[in-house]
């Protein structure tokens, strides 16, 4: 994969200018899932965007790759508007290669019949890519001949997510949306694929938006942060900032519900209250 980006340095690859998503509640009006959310994210860049479950973090990365379709707002990536559909197989195929994203649990999005190869091999064919690329594009993951022979089901949850973004990488994407990406692999897995992730961007220039819950792995992967508390961004900056000298009330909160040494959760409750 090329290391070229295009851009000068520090210039906005990915634009995200007021995204804003409701939901009709039933005889109570609408909920507001993302309101007035901007942020930038300049090649080989990563934002983090943090928050309690129900923040908006999830809709604001769904609307990103196009799974939400935004009220108001604009996406734009390399200088490019972002429609909220592609219509035809050519679009399709290129909106895909703007954007790509990683889930939770990759199980649910790889084909369980598909071996690791034929799954990368098939994404390979259809962005009109060199299916010889697959083992290449398993190894740079860390992925070797036996997991390359294997079904879904017989990876572990850290090889599955390897896949997922084995099979992002393989269109070469400018942006990779990772949605909770690591919460559901063990601390040693997680190190191993955040460091697999940072490589990646450094070498490749790919921007990554990385949703979490988790401040801890955000710390580690990110340049900037994003906190969001009921669909609103409360504060916004670079993450190393942010995350120990914050100025919102409510990032301080988040702060104080991480154990660490001589951590009390009783303080974090009483925080809370």
């Amino acid at each position: 994969m090329s290391s070229s980006t295009g851009q000068s340095p520090g210039a906005a690859l990915l634009v995200v200018d007021r995204l804003r998503k409701t939901y009709p509640l039933p005889g109570r009006g609408r909920l507001t899932a993302a309101d007035d959310v901007s942020f930038s994210v300049p090649a080989g860049g990563s934002l983090g965007i943090v928050g309690e479950s129900g923040s908006g973090k999830t809709t604001v990365a769904r609307m990103l790759v196009g799974l939400v379709r935004p009220d108001a707002g604009t996406v734009t990536v390399d200088g490019r508007l972002r429609p909220p559909r592609a219509r035809g197989k050519r679009a399709r195929l290129a909106r895909a290669r703007e954007m790509q994203m990683v889930f939770q649990d990759p199980y649910v999005s790889l084909d369980p019949r598909l071996t690791a190869a034929q799954c990368l091999r098939t994404t390979l064919r259809l962005h009109g890519r060199d299916e010889r690329q697959a083992l290449a594009l398993l190894e740079r993951v860390g992925l070797g001949a036996r997991e390359a022979g294997a079904r879904p089901r017989e990876l572990s949850g850290g090889q599955r997510q390897r896949l997922a973004i084995a099979r992002a990488l393989a269109v070469e994407p400018r942006v990779l949306v990772l949605d909770e990406a690591v919460a559901a692999l063990d601390v040693s897995i997680q190190a191993q694929i955040l460091q697999l992730l940072d490589t990646v961007r450094r070498d490749t220039g790919v921007a990554l938006v990385f949703v979490s819950h988790d401040l801890a792995v955000v710390q580690h992967i990110t340049d900037e942060v994003l906190v969001m508390r009921r669909g609103s961004v409360v504060e916004q900056g670079p993450t190393h900032r942010v995350l120990t000298e914050p100025a919102h009330a409510y990032t301080r909160l988040l702060l104080a519900a991480v154990p660490r040494e001589g951590w009390d959760p009783r303080h974090a409750a009483a925080a809370r209250a």
